[in-house]
């Protein structure tokens, strides 16, 4: 459930999630290996030998047919432009003179003049492939499943409004979500060889089916996209203000590893950071990067809210890269959205007890008759903790830690060393949400996720302590305005926690790394 959606379905005209831009890598498998190409002309090309001017005289031969082919492409497919530019690409290179009839093959990135074909096709309509005239062909397929969705809603004619890539207005917004949710990787292969076969004439049928001379499909670059079309746009912009200043009010970025749920190690080399970006224009957006990747959300086309996970390596995603993966990948990047959509919805309402705080301060009995404290509103230990849950690193949810993870900022914002609160203790105090169900053990693991509503639970009992109990407690008992400049060492515990939390969210941005992009 996307409990963001269903709080604002009275504000939303109708929404929809589809892939949007999918950047694909071709390669023919085969030819990777330099031994294997010169099987391939022994076998099927007369033994003929690949030297320099063979492997140039082919990156010639294209260029001839391509200025003979180029007018002859018609309706329902079309090339509408072919543009030539040089960029790098691995090719197979010839180590030795121009009369060396054996010479060593290599693998090799080089600069070379490609040809980008700007195309209609009629299945999918704008797109692009790239091709490399240099053996063994090396290739990128650009595709964006709006205008394939286009087609599919002419086809059943379907009304609606299409601005680029998005639908501002749609007669049947469950069907569009039906058709979007078909698309399936045969559908990209298809497309994909079909025109990569087109553009790399080099090879015979014969070949293409015994020799497998035709591009494997790889991601190299998705996005995914979901799509809330507001009513109106001061709807829209009410929502998104309030999102802007919460989203700089909640957790800690210090790490991001749980965003798309994977672990950072010590090899690690990718960014880790939360940027807001372009707040000078009418439409801010908050980006959060990790490893290749990013997710982030805006506002385009006047009334639509936009929130996009991408990355330029699908591994981020735990997915791998071959196109047959497409259902996983999915799955995936629409659990990220519905994740931070559901962690939003928490941040932006405040939950109300009934009746169910007075059981959460109970103890309870486990069943191995093992008796756990219960959670108290004030207790600085246990406030920690929850501090340290709902950093910005778990706002999306589907992320895993371990208490090592956590402990760290824990003492943060205790403010205290671990000889002062050491990692068992932090795993006892842990112990208090794991038996009310907030948390849970993974099987066979040493790490954790939040489960049901332990975050909504963890964001309640620090809204309340921070902005309720605490500041009318300081207020009713010492109400003068010295309060806020006194030192540390003459703050109780409990007012050193309220601090913490307080400066985390008054100067997030600036403190701990949510920072304004230049």
């Amino acid at each position: 459930m996307n409990a963001f959606r269903e709080h604002h379905k009275g504000s939303i005209q109708f929404g929809y999630r589809c892939f949007d831009r999918l950047l694909l890598n071709g390669l023919i498998q085969p030819f990777q290996q330099p031994e294997r190409v010169l099987g391939f002309f022994n076998h099927y090309r007369d033994g003929r030998r690949v030297t320099r001017n063979l492997l140039t005289g082919i990156a010639d031969q294209f260029q001839s047919w391509l200025k003979n082919r180029s007018e002859k492409w018609g309706a329902p497919d079309r090339v509408a432009v072919i543009l030539k530019a040089r960029e790098p690409a691995r090719i197979l290179i010839a180590i030795g003179g121009e009369k060396n009839q054996s010479p060593h093959l290599e693998m090799k990135q080089r600069w070379v003049n490609q040809f980008n074909f700007y195309l209609n096709d009629k299945r999918w309509g704008r797109m692009f492939v790239r091709i490399c005239p240099y053996f063994p062909f090396s290739a990128r397929v650009c595709l964006n499943q709006h205008h394939w969705l286009a087609i599919r809603m002419r086809e059943e004619d379907i009304d609606f409004q299409q601005s680029t890539n998005a639908f501002l207005r749609c007669g049947n917004p469950a069907r569009l979500q039906e058709l979007a949710d078909s698309l399936t990787a045969r559908d990209l292969l298809q497309c994909g060889q079909k025109w990569l076969a087109a553009f790399t004439p080099f090879f015979t049928d014969r070949e293409r089916g015994q020799a497998g001379c035709q591009h494997r499909l790889f991601f190299s670059q998705v996005e995914y996209c979901d799509n809330l079309i507001f009513h109106r746009r001061a709807a829209v912009d009410e929502v998104t203000q309030r999102l802007l200043d919460l989203n700089r009010n909640i957790g800690q970025p210090r790490k991001i590893t749980t965003i798309f749920g994977r672990k950072v190690t010590r090899e690690y080399k990718g960014k880790l950071q939360t940027v807001i970006e372009d707040l000078d224009l009418p439409n801010p957006v908050i980006r959060s990067h990790y490893g290749h990747g990013f997710a982030k959300q805006y506002v385009r086309d006047d009334r639509l809210l936009r929130t996009e996970p991408a990355t330029n390596n699908v591994y981020d995603y735990g997915v791998k890269k071959d196109v047959e993966n497409l259902p996983q990948l999915r799955d995936r990047m629409s659990a990220i959205v519905d994740n931070y959509h559901n962690v939003q919805q928490d941040v932006m309402e405040t939950f109300i007890d009934r009746g169910q705080l007075r059981k959460l301060a109970e103890p309870t009995t486990l069943p191995n008759g093992r008796r756990i404290p219960g959670l108290k509103l004030d207790h600085p230990r246990q406030l920690a903790v929850m501090h340290s849950l709902v950093r910005f690193a778990n706002l999306v949810g589907g992320g895993r830690f371990t208490t090592a993870d956590l402990h760290g900022p824990a003492l943060d914002a205790l403010g205290v060393s671990q000889s002062q609160y050491s990692l068992a203790s932090f795993r006892y105090d842990l112990a208090k949400l794991r038996a009310k169900g907030l948390v849970e053990k993974i099987p066979h693991s040493r790490r954790y996720r939040i489960v049901g509503k332990g975050y909504s639970i963890c964001v309640a009992f620090l809204k309340l302590f921070e902005k309720i109990y605490a500041p009318l407690t300081a207020g009713l008992l010492a109400p003068f305005r010295g309060d806020q400049t006194l030192t540390e060492e003459k703050r109780c515990t409990l007012d050193r926690l309220y601090q913490h939390v307080s400066d985390d969210l008054n100067a997030l941005l600036h403190a701990v790394g949510l920072k304004i992009a230049a």
